[in-house]
């Protein structure tokens, strides 16, 4: 097959991509300094696909909440061995994730890195399902869904989405509902697959220590040659505003929880689009902020809790900073106002250059893991987009774009979530 070799004189790597008959993209990013061997599967499939329509077909089809992350659960089993006792044999680190855009299937290794490649291209291929397997696998994703319900962290973020969101389905747990998992048959889950596990809807990227011939070579052992996706996934038209601008819940915590953001629309992004937001946010309210010296001057936020985030995909995007806070209502408007004096005034010269080269170097500092990478080449792929024009991008970044994005961080189009202790907690500390 023919390979593409993409260079950066900048950071002085390269990577090679091809396209191999199947139809699957390969990314092998060679590193010689490392221990270790990065392999990821991703899948162009996740929670918020739940709506499809095949090429061909009159009628659109929906998928119960979490079909997705069901899915990748039950793939690891067969017939005969589950793919973790696979991996055992050869040695490699096996794990799986399912998010709001993708489905991953990574390993690590040391050595035997083909026959650990041969088992993640195999199992993938391989769906087995009874309903005897789905149903128990319905009490373990139950206990899972259970302690995503009691996870302070988790309960903010996806009422916040629910917030923010009148109907894409980001709104929804990845991992669905009790109700919805309990929908779930074998016949939704081979379904699911076939639509959407072809290698032509998928992105195997390598980083670390391999021979590109050996890896083409065991792609053509292992891929059948099946037709290309001829699915396409649906979302309902989202409204610009917010569903909701405040929602709160109460659970076993000791201190409020907050997360609070801005609704910035779903519109396509570049790799420039990316670099300028993620600077903008580190002038706003990194550890180096007036904005983060502020909060914590005044008590209304913890070190280590505090972050903030651009959370983006297919017709969504918010911009979110959260952690504990004794006063999250306070905290918010300190960002609000931080937001519209920045607007105002502009980026300040200097905070910006900081920001920038402080962003830029830990980019390329990541750049030796090769866990990371693998993960950033998957990411980018799938959004039509490329690592080292991205850091590029960071490099070569103005001011004027970084200030572009303030006019997304409107307040009227703003959430704020929030996470109190019980009120029987509150009682007792009061007496």
């Amino acid at each position: 097959m023919e390979w593409e070799r993409i260079a950066s004189p900048r950071v002085g790597d390269c990577y090679y991509r091809g396209r191999h008959s199947s139809g699957l993209e390969i990314i092998l990013y060679p590193k010689e300094t490392g221990s270790s061997t990065q392999a990821v599967l991703g899948v162009k499939y996740g929670s918020v696909h739940n709506s499809f329509q095949w090429e061909g077909e009159s009628a659109p089809e929906a998928m119960p909440e979490g079909a997705a992350h069901y899915l990748e659960h039950k793939l690891f089993e067969s017939e005969e061995e589950d793919a973790f006792a696979r991996f055992a044999e050869t040695g490699a680190n096996a794990n799986a994730y399912t998010g709001e855009e993708s489905t991953c299937y990574v390993f690590s290794c040391t050595d035997r890195l083909y026959d650990s490649l041969k088992i993640l291209l195999d199992f993938v291929q391989s769906p087995y399902f009874t309903e005897e397997t789905v149903a128990k696998e319905r009490g373990i994703i139950g206990q899972e869904l259970t302690m995503y319900q009691d996870s302070p962290s988790w309960r903010v973020f996806f009422n916040y989405l629910r917030a923010m969101y009148h109907v894409h389905p980001v709104r929804e747990d990845v991992a669905g509902t009790r109700e919805s998992i309990a929908r779930i048959t074998p016949a939704h889950l081979y379904r699911c697959h076939e639509a959407f596990y072809s290698p032509s809807n998928m992105i195997l990227a390598i980083v670390g220590k391999f021979d590109r011939d050996k890896v083409a070579a065991l792609c053509d052992e292992m891929f059948r040659l099946v037709p290309a996706s001829r699915v396409e996934p649906l979302f309902p038209d989202e409204p610009e505003t917010v569903a909701r601008s405040r929602i709160e819940q109460e659970l076993s915590v000791a201190i409020p929880v907050f997360q609070f953001g801005y609704k910035c629309g779903g519109a396509p992004r570049d790799e420039k689009d990316l670099a300028a937001m993620g600077v903008l946010l580190s002038v706003l309210a990194s550890d180096a902020s007036p904005l983060f010296r502020r909060l914590l001057d005044q008590e209304l936020i913890n070190e280590s809790s505090f972050s903030y985030q651009y959370f983006e995909g297919t017709g969504y995007a918010t911009v979110i900073f959260g952690g504990e806070s004794k006063d999250p209502e306070r905290a918010a408007r300190l960002i609000q106002e931080e937001v519209r004096e920045m607007g105002a005034k502009g980026i300040p010269e200097e905070a910006f250059h900081w920001a920038k080269r402080s962003l830029y170097g830990d980019c390329v500092s990541s750049l030796n893991s090769a866990a990371g990478v693998a993960q950033w080449l998957t990411d980018f792929a799938f959004q039509g987009q490329e690592l080292f024009t991205y850091i590029d991008a960071l490099a070569e970044l103005t001011i004027e774009q970084a200030e572009e994005k303030l006019k997304d961080l409107r307040e009227d189009r703003s959430v704020l979530s929030v996470i109190r202790p019980l009120k029987s907690a509150r009682k007792d500390e009061t007496q």
